[in-house]
């Protein structure tokens, strides 16, 4: 089955960077587009950054210029740079696919800004 699982977060200082991860599993990565989200304290789930079967990318405009997403087809990878973090960027990081209508997620890795 589809499996998707994150590491990488943690607590950072503003201004710092982190670079999450996910890794797929049940699936043939390359035919699929990726996906970021986040989820803050009492908020809903939010689009970060999209990358599609050939690298094209698109992102939420509270992160264009700070975070970059990326992927290896070969190690089924996909990953979200994140530079000049702020503590608006706090939240649980989710990463997401749809295979055949279904969209399945992480389990999310905790993203926290704060000094």
């Amino acid at each position: 089955q589809v499996q998707l699982v994150e590491s990488g977060g943690g607590l950072v200082q503003p201004g710092g960077s982190l670079r999450l991860s996910c890794a797929a599993s049940g699936i043939i990565f390359s035919n699929y587009v990726m996906g970021w989200y986040r989820q803050a304290p009492g908020k809903q789930r939010d689009l970060v950054a999209l990358i599609t079967h050939g690298g094209g990318s698109n992102y939420a405009d509270s992160v264009k210029g700070r975070f970059t997403i990326s992927r290896d087809n070969a190690k089924k990878e996909v990953y979200l740079q994140m530079n000049s973090l702020k503590p608006e960027d706090t939240a649980v990081y989710y990463c997401y696919v749809i295979v055949a209508g279904s969209g399945y997620w992480g389990q999310g890795t905790q993203v926290t800004v704060s000094s």
